[in-house]
């Protein structure tokens, strides 16, 4: 297990549950819709203006998003990035906040059973325990007691969004070896103004200024820095694992809510983080080793000279380490502690 991946999971989702609680202060002066394309579009200037300054050896070690890797990126931008939250708006319209929230842990299970069943990630009975484990905490932390569907239109729209989000993930993971920065940049390009359209067609006004310049702050910081730390996490680990590790936002959002908002601890709050933290110690305990062959491969991405990375040179390739370049793999049958990465995603 990549320690240095677990906790850019949990970074990713620290700050996308920060985002909730700065969320809830802005949505009362501000268009919900049209909020959720300001912090997309936060998300991609901000990025753009990070990834322009960060030229350099840092940018020689990712590799850019490959020709082939068109058809998956823009079906997660699709997937995630414009019919997630127009799904999620139409259903927030129909449905009460307490169902809504119980419906949203839905994106943890869709990503992991899309993963496991669709993708052929592999998983075993502890990994799928901590899985449900962490959706169970959330199920707690978003449980009020009065939870009642009005209609299927909402409920529906928010299952579906929480299935495209799903689909967006394990999409994602197809092109996760390229330039994680470019990645999510993109993806906030093309959402933020897409989300901002539809709202203003629908009525919405623009904010006041400095409302505009935080949410557009929280936006780069919630959305798109922690879609970078997800992307990261999502080689080294794995969609369904990065997934699970990625539920608990909404714990750690309500538990920067106490100091932030002022709300108090409660028992809810406790037993959701003894059943994530269960759920979490799966995860990371797990050992999931036996002899594998990895098949010849050629591609590229960032990478080290480790027992996966044995290939020679050529005179054009960039030094120091890591570094990007294309490169070959010959086939190898070996046998070691693995989690589905970029390199272990053989059948068993």
């Amino acid at each position: 297990m990549d320690i240095r991946a677990v906790i850019y999971a949990l970074a990713a989702a620290g700050l996308f549950g920060v985002s909730t609680p700065l969320a809830k202060l802005l949505v009362g002066v501000t268009d919900p819709w049209l909020l959720a394309g300001l912090f997309y579009l936060g998300s991609g200037i901000g990025l753009a203006m990070l990834r322009t300054a960060l030229t350099g050896r840092r940018m020689r070690s990712e590799a850019p998003l490959a020709r082939r890797d068109i058809p998956w990126f823009a079906g997660a931008v699709l997937f995630g990035g414009i019919v997630g939250p127009i799904l999620l708006m139409v259903g927030l319209t129909h449905t009460e906040g307490a169902a809504a929230s119980l419906l949203l842990t839905m994106e943890g299970v869709a990503t992991a059973l899309i993963a496991w069943f669709a993708f052929r990630e592999n998983f075993d009975r502890r990994i799928a325990l901590g899985m449900v484990l962490i959706v169970a905490g959330a199920l707690v932390l978003a449980w009020q007691g009065d939870v009642t569907f009005a209609g299927l239109l909402g409920p529906v729209a928010i299952v579906v969004a929480c299935v495209a989000w799903g689909i967006d993930n394990n999409l994602t993971r197809k092109v996760a070896l390229a330039d994680p920065l470019q990645i999510a940049m993109i993806k906030g390009l093309a959402a933020g103004p897409v989300s901002l359209a539809l709202a203003l067609t629908g009525g919405a006004r623009l904010p006041a200024l400095d409302t505009a310049a935080i949410a557009l702050l929280v936006g780069f910081f919630g959305y798109g820095v922690s879609l970078v730390l997800f992307v990261v996490a999502l080689r080294h680990l794995g969609t369904a694992r990065t997934g699970a590790y990625f539920s608990t936002a909404p714990f750690l959002g309500a538990a920067i809510a106490i100091p932030v908002l002022g709300e108090p601890l409660s028992l809810q709050l406790v037993t959701a983080g003894v059943l994530m933290a269960a759920g979490i110690w799966l995860h990371l305990t797990e050992r999931h080793e036996h002899e594998h062959e990895h098949d010849a491969l050629e591609h590229s991405h960032r990478h080290a000279h480790d027992e996966h990375h044995r290939h020679a040179h050529a005179a054009g390739d960039p030094p120091g380490e890591p570094h990007s370049h294309r490169h070959a793999h010959v086939q190898l049958r070996h046998a070691h502690p693995h989690v589905p990465d970029a390199h272990h995603r053989h059948r068993h």
